[in-house]
């Protein structure tokens, strides 16, 4: 489930799986997906033009484990031994803030935020892009290209400083290392609908 939980959110190079899944030999990675790619739920394709190389994908039936992975986040925070303090990819981040994620309240303006998340984990790594939309039907958060998005606010963070937002509970005026350009309304409405309740 570590690795289709680096998946759910679009396809990814070997190399990029196994930054993001600290510890993992490209021994035990490659079991891992060849055991995936057997049982339907991961396939490999070449990457368009001008890239090179393959990349791994969820397959439709495997990106439908996404509630699963939903449910256990849910269940593992009720954990008395929760690691808080432990850090997460980006990835995983986000994932956790669509599983809590909720629409806006009524009579709350609708609003886009772009994420730009650096993995505290790796700190010479580049951010890895987001953006979520807030509407009073629904909070969306995608990992994709945000050149062109039409957005209230834009947000540079590290995981460990979002992650104290999210997870931990803090205050956006109490953290450090996050810097925001626009609105920070907005930033404040999309942690009210996607942070632990």
């Amino acid at each position: 489930m570590i690795v289709v939980r680096e998946l759910l959110l679009g396809p990814k190079r070997f190399s990029t799986i196994q930054r993001d899944v600290i510890g993992v030999s490209p021994a035990v990675l490659t079991q891992r997906l060849h055991g995936l790619e057997a049982s339907g739920i991961v396939q490999r394709h070449q990457i368009p033009a001008p890239g090179t190389g393959e990349a791994y994908e969820l397959t439709p039936w495997g990106y439908q484990l996404e509630p699963v992975n939903t449910a256990l986040s849910m269940w593992a925070i009720q954990s008395p031994a929760f690691p808080w303090q432990a850090d997460m990819s980006p990835d995983a981040l986000i994932l956790a803030m669509r599983a809590h994620a909720r629409p806006i309240a009524p009579g709350t303006a609708a609003c886009t935020v772009v994420l730009h998340l650096s993995d505290s984990r790796l700190p010479s790594t580049d951010t890895v892009d987001y953006v979520a939309h807030c509407t009073s039907t629904k909070t969306t958060i995608e990992r994709r290209a945000t050149t062109g998005v039409d957005v209230d606010a834009a947000v540079r963070s590290s995981t460990q400083s979002w992650k104290a937002l999210i997870l931990g509970g803090r205050d956006l005026d109490d953290t450090f290392g996050i810097s925001i350009l626009g609105r920070a309304a907005a930033v404040s409405t999309l942690l009210r609908v996607a942070r632990l309740k």
